[in-house]
């Protein structure tokens, strides 16, 4: 077979039809049309959407007017429960929510109560409360009724934060014990609390019932849950009440209240009995304490901070008094007489 070469010159190619359609019956060609491109007008859009809805209103408009009621309501719902819903629990939405406002989640609390800690809970049930071997006893407090005592106080506390409906519940209490492991005795109480279902008032109190978890003495207790209230209210207890055992009022009252210059007739002490078998020697030991805090009223000195450095096992680092500015002065002050810097209450 032969292969003929075309040359330069050879007749090009046409089209046998030209593009397009061609009609038959009209015997012409119809041009194909560009496709438009798609694209979105958003004003094209709303004005489409206008003159649907006035198309619909002139034929229904009672309807129309309805559907959209029904849509606005539905919507109004749907933000409200959304916003109500974060972050706030079951027991949360009593807080005043006027306090979120200003960044202070209880700012319309006024009072302070505060439960001093003395015990860790230890056991993993919380069915054993008021079982000895479910706390973390120091020698001293090795007692029959010991740990009844420790759930006395949680009630006390609860009962009257129940009983003012403008105060804040602390418990206060620090990791205090090195074998007990890193739990507070704050943490412990609330716990407890929340065992027993707050007693019959868990709806009345539990949302606001908090803890102060740094202090490692009765000082702190007091002081520190001051600080504490501030942190979460924005402002400084009107009123303090305090409960702890019988024998402790007069250090509470005469001394930690004197060395925060807090007014005596805003100040309550509320006491439950020690135990029966420890009475005794509970009396000797704090007639021997209450002598050293009137020497050594905020704790700084000699064996009172020894003892408050041997309640932080774990090294704690405490926050305060970035959360009370106004009374850093009290922080920082230490001495045997009373400081007489400025203070937030009169």
């Amino acid at each position: 077979m032969m292969n003929y070469q075309f040359s330069s010159d050879s007749p090009k190619s046409f089209n046998a039809y030209p593009k397009g359609d061609f009609d038959i019956e009209s015997n012409s060609i119809r041009k194909i049309r560009k496709p438009k491109h798609s694209s979105f007008h958003p004003v094209i859009l709303m004005k489409s959407v206008g003159n649907r809805v006035m198309y619909y209103y002139k034929l229904h408009p009672v309807m129309l007017l309805l559907i959209l009621l029904s849509f606005g309501v539905i919507s109004f719902v749907v933000v409200s429960v959304y916003t109500s819903g974060i972050g706030y629990g079951t027991d949360s939405s009593r807080v005043v929510k006027a306090g979120l406002d200003n960044g202070y989640p209880f700012s319309k609390l006024r009072n302070l109560v505060m439960v001093a800690g003395h015990s860790v809970y230890t056991s993993s049930s919380c069915e054993k409360v008021d079982k000895e071997d479910s706390w973390f006893l120091e020698s001293y407090q090795k007692n029959a009724g010991q740990a009844a005592t420790f759930v006395a106080h949680i009630k006390e506390g609860v009962e009257s934060a129940v009983r003012d409906e403008e105060a804040l519940l602390l418990f206060s209490g620090g990791e205090t014990r090195k074998d007990a492991g890193p739990r507070s005795e704050a943490q412990s109480y609330w716990m407890v609390a929340e065992s027993k279902g707050w007693f019959g008032n868990r709806e009345k109190v539990r949302w606001k019932a908090l803890t102060e978890e740094h202090a490692r003495d009765s000082f702190e207790n007091l002081l520190f849950s001051v600080c504490r209230f501030r942190e979460l209210t924005g402002s400084y207890p009107q009123n303090i009440t305090v409960v702890g055992y019988d024998f402790k009022k007069e250090r509470f009252v005469n001394l930690h209240r004197s060395a925060i210059r807090f007014p005596e007739t805003r100040f309550v002490y509320l006491g439950t009995p020690a135990a029966t078998t420890s009475k005794e020697a509970a009396l000797k030991g704090e007639a021997l304490v209450r002598t050293q805090f009137q020497h050594d009223p905020y704790a700084c000195l000699g064996s009172l901070r020894r003892k408050k450095i041997g309640r932080d096992p774990f090294h704690r680092s405490i926050p305060y008094p970035n959360g009370c500015p106004e009374i850093k002065g009290l922080f920082r002050y230490c001495g045997a007489n009373i400081y007489t810097g400025s203070l937030p209450w009169p």
